[in-house]
């Protein structure tokens, strides 16, 4: 299960393996800021609260947009964090910069 809050709204869905965070959140209705869906505006940052594990390893799009404090804090960009199979819990706030 993935719990997804973004500015207004949450939702939790069943975790799909394959789709990024910001597909679920889109899917799902909430309010997720984003503007490319390709990592290179950085507007969907968020912050995985829980389930890290759960989710495929840091792409070069991140490593391009992020500092590595930010991933020692836990933030991914949504549309580059993909879910693995057999994910468990995933916790996940919406965390841009503006």
């Amino acid at each position: 299960m993935i719990y997804l809050r973004g500015r207004t709204k949450e939702a939790s869905v069943p975790a799909e393996a394959g789709l990024s965070l910001l597909e679920h959140a889109l899917k799902a209705g909430v309010d997720w800021g984003f503007s490319c869906t390709r990592g290179t505006c950085a507007r969907c940052r968020c912050r995985v609260e829980a389930g890290a594990e759960w989710l495929e390893d840091i792409t070069d799009a991140e490593w391009d947009r992020l500092e590595p404090e930010e991933f020692d804090e836990g933030y991914r960009l949504a549309c580059q964090a993909v879910v693995r199979a057999g994910a468990g819990e995933i916790r996940v706030v919406n965390r841009p910069y503006f």
